[in-house]
C-alpha cells in the first residue's frame, strides 16, 4: 500500500522542512502567541511592498492567508476567540501607517482591490510552531489568472523564512475555517486612526464612536457618532427606532440591540452592558447580559470594543 505524499513532498520541498530524527525535542516550540501573528502579517506586508512595488508606485497584496499547525489554530479559536479579529484590525491599521509613510514620499499609493481580505487557517502538515503566509494582489477577482503564488513558510526546525512558487491546486490541500475569514474595507484616504479624523459641525458631546463598517456601500468611508445623550444604544442594520440615542451601524455583524452605553457625570466615567452574541472590550470578552437587567463595565476613554469578531467600534473623548 502506498503512503499518500504529505503537502511538503508533493511541491519538492519535503527536505527542507524535516529536521533529522532527534533533533525534534531539541526545537520544541514555543506556545504561539498573537503578537506573534501580528509582527508576522506586518512583517509580510513590508515584503509584500518590497517585491511587488516598481518606480514610484507602490504596490501590495490584498489578500494574506496565514496559516498554522492544527492544533496552534485551534488553541486560537477555542481559547483565545475573537482575537484573530482584533489583529486584523489592529494589522489593517499599521498598513495604513506604512503606505502613508510612502504617500508623504511623493510616491503614488493606489490600491488594487476595494478590501482587506484574511483568511487562518491550518494544514495537516505543518508542524507545532510552524507558521505560513501566502499573499494575493486581487482578492476575489474573476478576471485574475490561475498562475503560481508565492508561498512563504518558517519551518520551526531552523526558524528561517523560505520562499517559492506554488500551483493553485496546492491551496486544496488546506483546511478553511468560515470563522477565520475577515473582510475589511480599503480605505482611500489612508487615514484610519483617531488623530487623522476631521470631523465637522456640532461636536459637542460626551464621547464620540468611530467605525468602519465592513460593506461595500461604505467603503473608504468611517462611520461617526457622538454622544449627545447620557445614555445610548448600539444597534445593527435591523434596528428600527430612531432618535440620538440610536447609534445604528449598517452592519449584518452588529446586533440589535448589541450594547447600551452610559455616561455617569459624578464619576465622569462611561459604562457598557452588552446585549450581542459577542463583545470585546480591549481583547477581554464581556459577559453577556438581559437588556431588561444590563451587567454594567467599566468603557474607558479610547478603548476598541469588537463586535462578533468583525465591527470595531472606538469610544473617544468629545
Amino acid at each position: 500500500m502506498n503512503e499518500k505524499p504529505s503537502f511538503w513532498q508533493r511541491i519538492g520541498l519535503h527536505e527542507w522542512f524535516l529536521s533529522d530524527e532527534g533533533t525534534s525535542a531539541l526545537n520544541s516550540p514555543q506556545t504561539m502567541t498573537p503578537n506573534d501573528v501580528y509582527k508576522y502579517i506586518i512583517e509580510k506586508f513590508k515584503e509584500s511592498i518590497a517585491e511587488l512595488s516598481f518606480g514610484d508606485r507602490v504596490v501590495f497584496y490584498h489578500e494574506f492567508i496565514i496559516s498554522f499547525n492544527q492544533d496552534d489554530y485551534r488553541l486560537f479559536m477555542d481559547n483565545r476567540k475573537g482575537i484573530f479579529g482584533i489583529i486584523v484590525h489592529e494589522s489593517v491599521k499599521k498598513f495604513y501607517e506604512i503606505l502613508q509613510e510612502h504617500a508623504s514620499q511623493g510616491k503614488t499609493v493606489e490600491p488594487s482591490s476595494s478590501k482587506w481580505v484574511f483568511r487562518f487557517v491550518s494544514h495537516p502538515d505543518y508542524g507545532p510552531g510552524d507558521k505560513g503566509f501566502i499573499g494575493k494582489l486581487l482578492p476575489g477577482g474573476g478576471t485574475q489568472k490561475e498562475e503560481n503564488l508565492r508561498v512563504t513558510f518558517i519551518p520551526r526546525q531552523t526558524g528561517i523564512a523560505e520562499t517559492f512558487d506554488v500551483s493553485q491546486d496546492v491551496l486544496k490541500g488546506f483546511t478553511f475555517y468560515s470563522e477565520g475569514y475577515y473582510e475589511l474595507p480599503y480605505i482611500n484616504e489612508l487615514e484610519y486612526d483617531e488623530r487623522s479624523t476631521t470631523t465637522t459641525g456640532n461636536v459637542n458631546g460626551f464621547a464620540r464612536f468611530e467605525t468602519i463598517v465592513p460593506d461595500k456601500a461604505f467603503a473608504g468611508k468611517k462611520v461617526e457618532f457622538f454622544m449627545k445623550d447620557e445614555d445610548i444604544l448600539i444597534s445593527g442594520k435591523d434596528e428600527t427606532r430612531e432618535g440620538s440615542f440610536i447609534f445604528k451601524i449598517p452592519s449584518d455583524w452588529v446586533d440589535s440591540p448589541h450594547l447600551r452605553i452610559k455616561y455617569n457625570k459624578k464619576e465622569d466615567r462611561f459604562y457598557l452592558a452588552s446585549f450581542g452574541e459577542k463583545t470585546l472590550l480591549n481583547e477581554r470578552e464581556v459577559k453577556r447580559s438581559d437588556a431588561d437587567k444590563p451587567e454594567w463595565t467599566e468603557l474607558p476613554v479610547n478603548s476598541r470594543m469588537l463586535l462578533n469578531g468583525i465591527v470595531g467600534v472606538n469610544i473617544f473623548k468629545s
